[in-house]
């Protein structure tokens, strides 16, 4: 049997974190926060990612996305969504042309 993904690993910890104290863990602190926090936080290493993707530090790059793919991993377990959701979301895409569907999900 193949080991989980990272990102598996990843969301599962943070799920079992959901009722953890929050004086002892970040995820558990972020969660009991709420949906509109986690995804604040969300937003902002977006940013971040964003600002050192500009700047060409691959060292900044890297440690970025790794702090956005937790924050989006939390903002998944703060909302209910499983990465199986998101990987049946992409594969349903596999095959498609980005602009179409793009332009699928306008109308």
């Amino acid at each position: 049997m193949a080991e989980p993904h990272p990102i598996d690993r990843l969301f599962a910890l943070i799920a079992a974190r959901k009722g953890a104290d929050p004086q002892s863990s970040y995820t558990a602190q972020l969660l009991q926060k709420g949906v509109a926090h986690c995804a604040k936080k969300l937003g902002e290493e977006a940013v971040e990612t964003a600002l050192a993707a500009v700047s060409g530090d691959r060292g900044a790059i890297t440690a970025e996305s790794a702090d956005l793919l937790y924050h989006l991993l939390v903002t998944w377990a703060a909302t209910g969504v499983t990465p199986a959701e998101v990987y049946a979301a992409l594969e349903a895409r596999e095959g498609r042309s980005g602009l179409a569907e793009k332009a699928a999900r306008k109308s």
